[in-house]
C-alpha cells in the first residue's frame, strides 16, 4: 500500500489531476469548491495496472495555505511535482519543491498539466527547460516530467505507466510493531463516533487494539478500520488509514496528535536535529529565533537554539536544539521543517537526531557536538552503514569492528543492507561479519563507478585511436588501493560496463575510427608495406608519412606488428614469417639468421628482429649461432 501526494504552485491542476486519475474530486470543502481552490487536504485513490491500490493526497497550492500541504507531504513514499503549462514555474513551485527537498520524498514525478494550453511544442520545450533548472540538484532532479492534459484526456496512460515503475523500485514500508499515526483529519460520522485519519507508520493497527491519543493521553479501543473505504481487519505500515475509535470525543482530537499502541511512545517538548537553511531564504538564522516546527501532521511554535555556531547563513547545515510550546509526538529519524510565523518563509529543514534530550545543552560544548554526531547514526544497519561509509571500501570484518555492533545485531543489519542494496558486495564470495570480504556503500560505489567511467571515458576523448587506458594508469589516477581497485573493476568488467584487453581497459562502445585525412595517410602507408613485405619502411620511416598516434593505433589494431623498435611488419605479412621459420625448423632440426635472411630476401637487420623476437615470446630458443623451436 503506497501514498502519493501532489505539490505545485494554486490553479496548476493537482486537484484536476487527482480527478482524471481516480475519479473522486478531493476538495470536499464547499469553500474549497466555490473558490476552485484546495485549502484542506483532500484524498483520492487509485489501482494501478499490476493491481496495487495507491493513495493520493491533495495538498493545497496557496501561499495562504501552505502550512496545510505540510501536514499532508510528510510520509509520503512518491511525489507528484504539478506544474501548468500555461504558466511554467511559479513561486509556489519553488517553496513546495523545496520542501520536498527538505524532507527527502523518496521518488517523484513531474507533471506538466494543461498542455492542451500550450501555444505550441517549442513553448512546452521552453517549459520543461525552466524545469529542469529548477529542480536541478534536489530529490526531483532526475525525476521524468509527463506531459497531460485534463481536458483532452491525453498523457495519463504514461504517468500511470510511470507511477507505477516508480513505486515499483522502491521497498515498502517496515512493520516495526510501534504503530504510529499522525492525524490529519477528524470527523465523526452517525452511528460509529469519532474517525480519525493519516498516513499509518512504523507497523500495524488491528480490530480490537487498544490505543492512546498522544500528547493528551485519551485511551480509546480501534473498533473499526478502513483504506479507500474498505474495511480492514489489520491497517498495514504507508497505507492511508481511517480508524474509528471508541471511548474519545471528536472535539478533543486535533490535527497533528498521534494514534499509537499504549505506552510505546512518549511526548516531547525538546528536540535536538540537523538542519538545513535554505539558500534563497531573506536572512541568516539567528540564535533564539521563534519558527513554526513541522513534523508528521503537527506543527508547534518553537524557540531555535543554534549549536556549535553564532549563525548560519543561507544554504549552511548545524545543530539545532528546538524548544517546543507544547509538547508533539516525533522519533529520531524523522524529517521536518521549519517556517518563519511572519512574515511566512520557509526557512529550511532536516531531520531529528534525538527526540528526547536529557535537557537544555550548552551551545558551545564540544561533548554535546560530539554526542550529536553519534546519535545521527541512527538503527544497527544505519551505524553499519555509516561504519562502511567511513571506511570507504573495506572488509566486513573491518566495518563490524569500527561499528561496535553486537554479534547477531551486525549479522542481521549486514544481511539487511545487502538484500536493500545500501552494502554493495565487490567479491563473488557470500559476507559474513566475519569474513574479508571487500564491500562498500551504495551511494560510495555510484561515485566510484562514476570515477571509473569518467576516467576511461576522459581518455577515450583524449586519446581516440587508442583502443584504451592502460590499467596501471587508471589505477594511478584513481588513487585506490590495489585490492579496492581490482575488486571494483573486476565488478565493472562482469556488469559490462569496461572492457578488459588484457592490461587495457576501455568502454565496449568504444571503437577506434581514422578520419578521411588519416584514413588516406594509411592506405597509403600500407602500400608501402605491401611492395616490400619483408624489407618494409622502418618505425622511424613510418614516423615521417603518420604521426605517432596513428602508428600506435595501427599496433593496438594489429594491423601492424611491432617485433623491435624500429622494424615493423603487415599483420599477414608477420604471420607468414612466423609460420615459414617454423616449418623450417621442423624440417632441418635448427635455423640459422643467415638463412632466414635468404628465405625472406631480407636485410640482416630485419631478419635479426624477427628471430630475436621470436626469442622473447618463447618461439625460439638461440643456441650459439642456431635457432631451434622451444619445446612446449
Amino acid at each position: 500500500m503506497r501514498v502519493i501526494g501532489t505539490a505545485g504552485h494554486v490553479d496548476h491542476g493537482k486537484s484536476t489531476l487527482i480527478e482524471a486519475l481516480t475519479g473522486t474530486h478531493p476538495d470536499r470543502l464547499k469553500e474549497e469548491q466555490a473558490r476552485e481552490m484546495t485549502i484542506e487536504l483532500g484524498f483520492g485513490w487509485m489501482t494501478l495496472p499490476n493491481g496495487e491500490e495507491v493513495g493520493i493526497v491533495d495538498v493545497p497550492g496557496h501561499r495562504d495555505f501552505i502550512e496545510n500541504m505540510l501536514s499532508g507531504i510528510g510520509g509520503i513514499d512518491a511525489a507528484l511535482l504539478v506544474i501548468a503549462a500555461d504558466e511554467g514555474v511559479m513561486p509556489q513551485t519553488r517553496e513546495h519543491l523545496a520542501i520536498l527537498d527538505l524532507l527527502q520524498i523518496p521518488a517523484g514525478l513531474i507533471v506538466l498539466t494543461k498542455t492542451d494550453l500550450a501555444p505550441d511544442t517549442a513553448w512546452l520545450e521552453l517549459v520543461e527547460t525552466d524545469i529542469r533548472a529548477a529542480v536541478r540538484g534536489t530529490v526531483l532532479g532526475d525525476a521524468p516530467i509527463i506531459r497531460v492534459s485534463a481536458k483532452t484526456k491525453t498523457g495519463f496512460q504514461p504517468l500511470i505507466s510511470n507511477l507505477q515503475s516508480l513505486l515499483k523500485e522502491k521497498p515498502p514500508r517496515p512493520d516495526l510493531n510501534r504503530p504510529r499515526l499522525p492525524i490529519d483529519r477528524v470527523f465523526s460520522m452517525s452511528g460509529f463516533g469519532t474517525v480519525l485519519t493519516g498516513t499509518l507508520l512504523d507497523g500495524h493497527l488491528a480490530l480490537g487494539d487498544e490505543v492512546e491519543i498522544l500528547p493528551s493521553g485519551q485511551r480509546g479501543r480501534v473498533r473499526g478500520l478502513q483504506t479507500h473505504k474498505k474495511k480492514q481487519e489489520r491497517a498495514i505500515p504507508g497505507s492511508r488509514t481511517a480508524v474509528n475509535i471508541s471511548g474519545v470525543e471528536t472535539e478533543s482530537i486535533q490535527r497533528g496528535d498521534v494514534v499509537v499502541h499504549l505506552n510505546q511512545y512518549q511526548v516531547t517538548r525538546r528536540i535536538d536535529a540537523r538542519f538545513r537553511l535554505l539558500k534563497n531564504v531573506s536572512s541568516s538564522l539567528k540564535h533564539n529565533l521563534e519558527v513554526k516546527f513541522f513534523v508528521g501532521a503537527s506543527e508547534a511554535i518553537a524557540t531555535l537554539r543554534l549549536l556549535g555556531t553564532e549563525e548560519l547563513h543561507p544554504g549552511e547545515e548545524g545543530w539545532i536544539q528546538l524548544e517546543l510550546h507544547h509538547p508533539i509526538v516525533a522519533v529520531r529519524g524523522d524529517r521536518y521543517i521549519l517556517r518563519r510565523p511572519s512574515p511566512g518563509e520557509t526557512l529550511g529543514g532536516g531531520v531529528i537526531v534525538d527526540h528526547q534530550p536529557k535537557g537544555r545543552h550548552k551551545r558551545f560544548d564540544e561533548n554535546v557536538l560530539r554526542s550529536l554526531e553519534s546519535l545521527s547514526h541512527g538503527t544497527p544497519a544505519d551505524i553499519l552503514l555509516e561504519a562502511a561509509l567511513a571506511l570507504h571500501v573495506a572488509a566486513v570484518k573491518e566495518i563490524v569492528a569500527r561499528s561496535r555492533l553486537e554479534p547477531a545485531s551486525a549479522q542481521t543489519s549486514l544481511t539487511e543492507l545487502l538484500d536493500t542494496g545500501s552494502l554493495i558486495a565487490l567479491e563473488e564470495e557470500k559476507p559474513t561479519i566475519t569474513s574479508d570480504v571487500l564491500v562498500m556503500a551504495r551511494s560510495q560505489w555510484n561515485v566510484l563507478q562514476e570515477k571509473f567511467l569518467q576516467a576511461v571515458e576522459s581518455y577515450h576523448q583524449d586519446y581516440p585511436l587508442r583502443r584504451g587506458i592502460q590499467r596501471e594508469e587508471l589505477k594511478s589516477k584513481l588513487k585506490l588501493p590495489s585490492r579496492a581497485f581490482n575488486a571494483i573493476l573486476s565488478k565493472l568488467i562482469a556488469d559490462g560496463y569496461i572492457t578488459d584487453y588484457s592490461t587495457i581497459l576501455a568502454n565496449p562502445k568504444h571503437q577506434v575510427r581514422f578520419d578521411n585525412s588519416q584514413e588516406t595517410k594509411v592506405q597509403a602507408l600500407m602500400r608501402k608495406f605491401e611492395q616490400n613485405p619483408y624489407s618494409p619502411p622502418t618505425a622511424k620511416e613510418v614516423q615521417t608519412e603518420i604521426d605517432e598516434e596513428i602508428l600506435n593505433a595501427l599496433i593496438e589494431s594489429s594491423q601492424l606488428v611491432a617485433v623491435s623498435s624500429d622494424v615493423l611488419f603487415r599483420r599477414q605479412d608477420y604471420d607468414v614469417m612466423v609460420d615459414r621459420i617454423q616449418q623450417e625448423i621442423r624440417q632441418k632440426g635448427r635455423i640459422t639468421l643467415s638463412e632466414v635472411r635468404d628465405l625472406f630476401n631480407t636485410s640482416r637487420k630485419y631478419a635479426q628482429a624477427i628471430l630475436e623476437h621470436l626469442d622473447a615470446i618463447g618461439v625460439t630458443v638461440r643456441t650459439g649461432d642456431f635457432r631451434t623451436l622451444k619445446q612446449k
